[in-house]
């Protein structure tokens, strides 16, 4: 072996220790640190434990208790932390709306008491439920389309009596009383799906008016007859705001109703 082999051959055993020695006399990564999650703050509320749909009287098989976020809980929650009495006003109680399986109980919607029948249970105070007669068949409710929690407007058809006059044949006309009215039932059903088309028929609607629009709509039908009010469906982009009546339209002091003619204002005796 010459000397440059021997040489090159130093080198490199230099040059392997050397790494070597680089290699372990380095310092190890630090360990990496997991942080837990925060621990989220939970409490029991009530839920559905099944669809319920308005008119329920809730039962023991109807409600679940299920972990909540403490920081999410609303003041209209059922806690179980509140105790045993949480479920005092469940039990027996009317459900005011709907509710979806899951989703949880709230007090505003639950009404219990000796006397909560179906229908008052859903009346909201201050208002009042009025039936008024309809095709059966569905001609005066849009084809049957009409469900009950919808808002519609109440057409009343009457005969013309000064054109009667004018013109020597009978003349009906048709005018708007009432709009934007949410309807409670259609026949004896309250439930917001009808059979299995979602049809609702029946020879009454149901109403949800305010005692002045109570006497409004009773005397109209009353002086039209059975079969002279008609309900017109509402878009559910229009369903916004308050029931109202047709401007310049009421009961009079004097009683009678006030028919507006042409902009002028007539009185019909009752």
């Amino acid at each position: 072996m010459n000397r440059v082999q021997i040489a090159v051959l130093g080198v490199t055993v230099l040059a392997f220790g050397g790494a070597y020695v680089l290699f372990n006399s380095g310092q190890a990564p630090p360990p990496q640190i997991i942080q837990a999650a925060p621990k989220i703050d939970t409490d029991e509320v009530l839920v559905a434990a099944r669809d319920l749909p308005m008119g329920t009287q809730v039962a023991e098989p109807d409600y679940v208790w299920q972990k909540w976020p403490t920081q999410a809980l609303s003041e209209l929650m059922i806690k179980k932390s509140e105790g045993p009495q949480a479920l005092e006003n469940v039990k027996g109680a009317v459900t005011r709306g709907s509710f979806l399986q899951g989703e949880p109980m709230r007090r505003d919607k639950l009404i219990k008491g000796p006397n909560s029948g179906f229908l008052s249970a859903i009346l909201p105070s201050g208002m009042r439920a009025v039936a008024i007669n309809i095709d059966p068949g569905g001609g005066a409710t849009a084809g049957g389309f009409i469900l009950p929690n919808d808002r519609v407007d109440v057409i009343r058809v009457y005969r013309d009596e000064e054109q009667t006059k004018a013109r020597g044949v009978e003349v009906n006309g048709a005018q708007t009383i009432l709009t934007n009215v949410r309807v409670l039932a259609i026949a004896q059903s309250i439930q917001e799906k009808g059979a299995d088309k979602g049809t609702a028929l029946g020879a009454n609607a149901t109403l949800e008016l305010t005692p002045e629009q109570a006497e409004l709509i009773i005397l109209a039908q009353r002086m039209g007859g059975a079969g002279n009010l008609h309900l017109t469906l509402r878009s559910m982009l229009d369903a916004a705001g308050k029931t109202d009546s047709v401007s310049d339209l009421g009961v009079s002091k004097g009683g009678g109703l006030t028919i507006v003619r042409a902009g002028a204002p007539q009185q019909a005796s009752r």
